[in-house]
């Protein structure tokens, strides 16, 4: 009778513990995400992109950091800046940002925090995010969006446009502004 009693008590106790240690796997997901997350820090940094052997753009930065996770990412916390070539190697356009972020699986970067684009004809582009795709060679966004020409003002929602800012579209225009040039004697 005693063993029976002991061999019940042993089991109840057995289950009482094996029921107070519950894991939830989501959160041991991310704590081993965590300590995966090598993370690679570089300062003064310049990637060039190239295609075909012919440079297309140059990444400058005063600090990177590579997170080394199951889908890797570059970030850029302290700003940064691309320069993008033609195939003379004579630059087309200028993009800067406060912060950069580039997946590197696909290989699309999102610049976010004052971002300014400049053009060749010095038309100039201003959104709080813009996302570059390098392997189409487009800058888009659903954000709102100022381009500035020689002549006019544009506002508006989402854009489509090549990394060069020479072919743009605004999805939703907002409004123009004609700018005339100042006349001085």
């Amino acid at each position: 009778m005693i063993k029976q009693l002991l061999r019940i008590l042993s089991l109840f106790i057995l289950l009482t513990v094996c029921n107070a240690c519950e894991n939830n796997w989501n959160e041991i997901k991310k704590i081993s995400d965590k300590i995966d997350a090598e993370v690679e820090t570089a300062y003064n940094i310049e990637i060039l992109y190239s295609t075909d052997a012919s440079i297309r753009a140059r990444l400058l930065s005063s600090e990177l950091k590579r997170f080394n996770t199951r889908k890797p990412y570059l970030e850029f916390n302290n700003g940064l800046r691309v320069l993008f070539f033609d195939e003379q190697l004579v630059e087309s356009s200028r993009l800067t940002a406060g912060y950069g972020r580039i997946d590197e699986t696909t290989n699309e970067m999102i610049a976010r925090n004052n971002v300014e684009v400049i053009n060749i004809k010095g038309e100039k582009l201003n959104s709080e995010e813009l996302i570059w795709n390098n392997k189409n060679k487009k800058i888009y966004t659903e954000k709102f969006v100022t381009i500035q020409t020689k002549d006019e003002i544009i506002y508006g929602d989402g854009l489509e446009a090549n990394e060069d800012l020479t072919n743009y579209k605004i999805k939703k225009i907002r409004g123009t502004i004609q700018v005339k040039e100042n006349l001085t004697d």
